[in-house]
């Protein structure tokens, strides 16, 4: 498996961030989740860009029997805690993945208080248990802080304690006992900090029909950074420096991808970016369509409007942040016109937006 980082390139047309930004009523960010398979799905035809609207329990119709469904299986690890600088201040801590021994990756806030060497203490929730200390140890490239905990029985406990985190337009908590419908139903491997949200409809007798239909799955993991929730804020989209995920394309979703009859599906931006990154790692001159690589590493790609793509022939998404990194991905491969005017008539008509709101097939 090749562990080479994906060349990110650059953007082929140069457009302005503020082209990407739209007006959304704040009442259509979705707070809470409908039961999986029952959310709309709007579907838009790359090539007439006509617009559909249906249900996603009609997916079914829109798949063949040779497509093969590409999925991301990573699931939310990271943890929310409430936490004290020393000072007695309050501050916020979330746990992005143990490191060796006594430490942890974390973002904190208020980030400009915890410099490495300062020291906070992590609180219980329910107040049963005494608190447990820890030292900013050091600062991440990205911005985030690594803490050291007295053991690593300390380490682990406090991982106890936290919750889920939501994106920060969610304002309306899960319930503890609703917390797996923030996790995909195939979701396994460990380490993203959110979800995969064009996953989260997905029901597992759904899947099943699919199969039964001769749809085929594979599966690649990209953990998911907090970075994806940041809007674009340079004026020019080229300008932008793409943050860092991590990805794992094994060979055999490589091969799968390579050899497939029909179809490649991406099920979410996360997975676009991780086919479109192992496409990159393949000498394609004469141009080859479905042509990747398996790899295991760090992608920095930024798609946007002129990309060329490779390995992905259709996207289901969610409706998308405006000015966000996502938002030029899906125009990049719908359409800037078609994608623009498919979300003033999601507007139109009510759909819900966001993490927990409805889907988008592009075919």
């Amino acid at each position: 498996m090749d562990t080479h980082t994906p060349v990110a390139l650059p953007s082929i047309i140069s457009m302005r961030t503020d082209q990407f930004d739209y007006q959304l009523p704040p009442d259509l960010i979705a707070q809470t989740p409908l039961p999986r398979g029952q959310s709309r799905l709007l579907v838009l035809h790359r090539s007439s860009g006509a617009i559909e609207h249906r249900q996603f329990s009609n997916l079914l119709e829109y798949l063949r029997a040779d497509d093969l469904l590409v999925l991301n299986d990573t699931r939310v690890t990271a943890k929310r805690l409430v936490a004290a600088r020393a000072g007695g201040e309050p501050a916020e801590v979330l746990l992005l993945r143990p490191l060796q021994d006594r430490l942890w990756e974390a973002l904190v806030r208020p980030g400009k208080g915890l410099k490495p060497g300062r020291t906070l203490r992590i609180l219980d929730p329910t107040a049963q248990e005494p608190e447990i200390g820890a030292t900013v140890v050091e600062s991440t490239p990205e911005g985030g802080r690594v803490l050291e905990f007295e053991s690593s029985e300390l380490r682990d406990r406090v991982a106890e304690w936290g919750v889920t985190p939501l994106p920060p337009y969610i304002r309306t908590a899960l319930p503890a006992d609703q917390a797996e419908r923030y996790q995909t139903v195939y979701a396994r491997a460990a380490g993203s900090a959110a979800a995969p949200t064009a996953g989260l409809h997905f029901t597992e007798e759904l899947m099943d029909r699919a199969a039964q239909m001769g749809v085929q799955r594979a599966f690649i993991t990209l953990n998911i950074g907090i970075d994806t929730f940041r809007p674009v804020r340079t004026e020019e989209i080229e300008a932008h420096e793409m943050h860092g995920e991590h990805v794992m394309v094994s060979e055999r979703t490589a091969q799968m991808v390579n050899d497939a009859p029909g179809r490649v599906i991406a099920v979410g931006t996360t997975v676009v970016r991780s086919l479109e990154s192992a496409a990159q790692l393949v000498p394609q001159e004469p141009p080859t369509h479905h042509r990747i690589a398996g790899f295991c590493g760090e992608t920095r790609l930024f798609i946007s409007p002129g990309y060329r793509f490779r390995a992905v022939d259709a996207i289901l998404t969610n409706f998308h942040l405006p000015k966000s990194t996502l938002l030029m991905l899906i125009s990049a491969f719908a359409g800037y016109e078609a994608t623009m005017h498919a979300y003033v008539e999601a507007v139109r008509l009510r759909y819900r937006f966001y993490s927990f709101g409805d889907a988008m097939l592009i075919a």
